[in-house]
């Protein structure tokens, strides 16, 4: 009988890890699907009624919680090597690398979710900058097939150390970047699988989906249907057959960019708080996500494989409503051509911190061209730029991420950073060793 789990964040990673290294006769497949973004109380039979049969048939794991509570990349590395933050050193979406990435424009603070970021990051830090192995790495090792397929930056993330894509052997990636010269390589096996199921070799965008809004245009109406649907069609049709064919065990990760993608670019509340978080197009990406589940559900029936694979749907984390209004916070007293009065601005925390610690601010360009030191260290303000009085230390000085704060490292050369012991990453540190990196978060560098 098929054990349907619903895991509603990433606090129980262990499981899914044990499930992978678990040896047993009958050798059951193993499907994790995550539902980015998803509020476990939020699934009812009308909703989500795949999601719903599965708890409610299966084991519900009630009091479950994400490591990190907003941030996608900080829960897919949990959820992809079963280990804590402290461990893997992915504190956010983006990291403090300590180096200029160029798959990144240069910025030392990089975003994730992007292939040629993880690649980056992985090649600076010894080949691995998690340093854990993720589940689907140790089922590769123990000959299960391998597949993840979703949203960019957590799908590669669990196997983000193989990239080479050979027939076989290596684990099958597609996500947004599937296709493009971003996008990890496919292998000739999947290039004719795909072709003779009539699908293309390329991942479609996500169309109206993708457009945010800001605060004079509103964000999106509708779900992520025509990238989910390619993606659902790619793992039914291509991938489970193939894995059925090669008559071994195997591991799916599906990895649902909705709800969290028309949650985040909602257009029902423009500056508002109601509908908020339940308004008709976030109930529209939980039932896309869903109609995703149920079409894998279908297609492991007609495969024959239902009574052999074990399903695990786990959030990687929840959500709200929240106003981007302030009465109190420094930086929604300021004029910004962009936000309406009394409205926090982009990059608040980071500007509020600033006035806090009586800190310059500065901009990404400032922050390419060199850090300078922090006041508090006894270290030189930047030189004031532009005229504007809008912020501290002007305009043009506004700076989008607080890892201004982060102590200073010293740099070795890469073949000290690749051969050095894997102690303890704060311990590193300390000694003056470039390590995996730390969170652009001040205070996640300081625990």
């Amino acid at each position: 009988m098929r054990c349907a789990i619903l895991l509603l964040s990433a606090g129980l990673t262990t499981l899914f890890a044990g499930a992978v290294r678990a040896e047993n006769a009958t050798s059951h497949n193993l499907i994790l699907f995550v539902p980015d973004g998803l509020r476990g109380k939020i699934v009812t039979p009308d909703s989500a009624p795949a999601m719903a049969e599965i708890r409610d048939k299966g084991v519900n794991f009630r009091n479950s919680h994400s490591l990190f509570p907003t941030f996608t990349t900080a829960n897919a590395s949990a959820l992809a090597t079963g280990h804590y933050l402290g461990d893997t050193g992915d504190f956010s979406n983006t990291i403090f690398t300590g180096y200029a990435v160029g798959a990144a424009g240069g910025t030392v603070t990089p975003f994730l979710e992007s292939d040629p970021v993880l690649r980056d990051a992985d090649e600076h830090f010894g080949g691995d900058y998690l340093n854990e192995d993720t589940v689907l790495k140790m089922a590769r090792a123990r000959g299960y097939s391998t597949a993840a397929i979703g949203k960019l930056g957590p799908t590669l993330i669990f196997d983000h150390t193989d990239k080479i894509g050979t027939n076989g052997l290596h684990s099958i990636v597609l996500d947004d970047s599937t296709g493009s010269d971003k996008g990890v390589p496919l292998s000739e096996e999947m290039q004719a699988a795909l072709t003779k199921a009539g699908l293309a070799l390329a991942t479609p965008s996500r169309g109206d989906n993708g457009k945010s809004g800001d605060f004079k245009t509103a964000g999106t109406t509708v779900p992520n249907t025509a990238q989910q649907a390619y993606l659902a069609d790619v793992a039914a049709k291509v991938v489970l057959p193939m894995f059925k064919a090669r008559n071994k065990p195997f591991v799916l990760v599906f990895w649902s960019r909705d709800p969290d993608g028309s949650q985040h670019n909602n257009g029902d509340s423009l500056n508002t708080v109601t509908p908020g978080i339940n308004g008709p197009t976030s109930m529209a990406g939980i039932k896309n996500a869903d109609n995703n589940l149920a079409q894998l559900r279908k297609a492991l029936d007609d495969l024959g494989l239902s009574a052999t694979t074990n399903i695990i749907v786990s959030s990687d984390h929840g959500f709200s409503t929240i106003s981007k209004e302030s009465k109190t916070s420094p930086s929604a007293k300021v004029s910004f051509n962009d936000t309406p009065k009394d409205f926090l601005p982009m990059g608040f925390l980071a500007l509020d911190l600033a006035k806090a610690r009586a800190a310059a601010v500065r901009s990404e360009q400032q922050e390419r061209r060199g850090r300078r030191r922090h006041p508090s260290q006894g270290w030189q303000r930047p030189t004031r730029q532009g005229s504007g009085q809008a912020g501290p230390g002007g305009r043009d000085q506004r700076w989008i991420g607080p890892d201004l704060f982060a102590e200073p490292r010293q740099e070795t050369g890469r073949a000290d950073r690749q051969g050095a012991p894997r102690t303890g990453l704060y311990q590193r540190h300390l000694r003056g060793q470039q390590t995996r990196p730390f969170s652009r978060h001040a205070g996640n560098v300081a625990a």
